[in-house]
């Protein structure tokens, strides 16, 4: 199907590549580092950002609004602790899911980087973004 169908109109994504190296790591007020890996109102379907929370250190609680959230675990241990739910521990492989308005926050329990992607749909902005603390 061609990226723009005369019938139907644009697509709702635009074929394309991001580079990695066309985006810098932040340091956040969350307590972790961000990496945003694509973030942009041309695929306001869904966002995608690489976290790294350093050992012992667990992020600020917080929910968003109006945004489904999702973390795929890719290195070291954590601690999600989701709504009401009991804390559960996490590592490589594992996805924690968020809904939206739902307390959210993860320690890191291992002696390494706690490293996961954020994939947040629709797209994170800071304007949906509630600190807790």
């Amino acid at each position: 199907m061609p990226e723009d169908d005369p019938d139907r109109g644009p697509s709702a994504v635009r074929s394309g590549i991001r580079r990695a190296d066309a985006v810098t790591e932040f340091e956040t007020e969350e307590r972790c580092s961000i990496l945003e890996v694509a973030n942009d109102a041309e695929d306001g379907a869904v966002s995608i950002a690489r976290a790294r929370v350093r050992p012992g250190v667990t992020t600020a609680w917080h929910h968003l609004i109006d945004t489904h959230e999702r973390y795929l675990i890719v290195s070291g241990l954590g601690r999600a602790e989701i709504g009401e739910r009991p804390p559960a521990d996490v590592a490589a492989g594992d996805v924690v899911r968020i809904p939206a308005g739902v307390a959210q926050r993860i320690e890191n329990i291992g002696d390494t980087d706690l490293v996961f992607y954020a994939i947040c749909s629709p797209r994170f902005t800071p304007a949906c973004y509630v600190a807790l603390e």
